[in-house]
């Protein structure tokens, strides 16, 4: 299997639509995706060969990052791509001189959760009624990591 970490282009964004539209229920637009491109975020995909697979967007500055959205084609979940993915963009970060990682993450995704915690990831606070849901509106998680040696 061989893993490709490159950063996005606007040609990528039909593919990376296609994962955000597997993976998520209420996924990000096209057009946040270029936005994102826009202000110069750090957007990545992530290949399996020739296959795009997920892709990753975290904003970097004044020492710290946010990850925005991480996103793995649910075909492709349970292999660890999450993980890479995740600790990819966190190296990216340390090299860009951040100190803290952030993210905020559904209450619901377990699967996400577990996965941040495991990889240092600690509850920060709590958004009520951030993301958008079936059933009216979901809580959003905050969380946080240090990223000092």
């Amino acid at each position: 299997m061989g893993l490709i970490f490159r950063l996005m282009a606007d040609e990528d964004l039909p593919g990376v639509m296609a994962v955000e539209e597997a993976g998520y229920s209420y996924p990000w637009s096209e057009q946040i995706f270029l936005d994102c491109l826009g202000a110069g975020y750090h957007c990545w995909v992530l290949q399996v060969d020739t296959d795009l697979v997920g892709h990753g967007i975290m904003s970097l500055a004044a020492g710290e990052c946010e990850i925005l959205n991480l996103c793995i084609h649910p075909d492709w979940r349970g292999r660890h791509l999450g993980r890479r993915l995740l600790r990819r963009l966190l190296a990216i970060a340390r090299q860009g001189g951040a100190d803290t990682a952030f993210l905020e993450v559904r209450r619901s995704n377990r699967t996400a959760i577990h996965l941040y915690q495991s990889e240092g990831f600690c509850e920060t606070g709590l958004r009520r009624g951030y993301y958008p849901a079936a059933q009216g509106r979901e809580d959003a998680i905050l969380m946080a990591m240090p990223l000092l040696p």
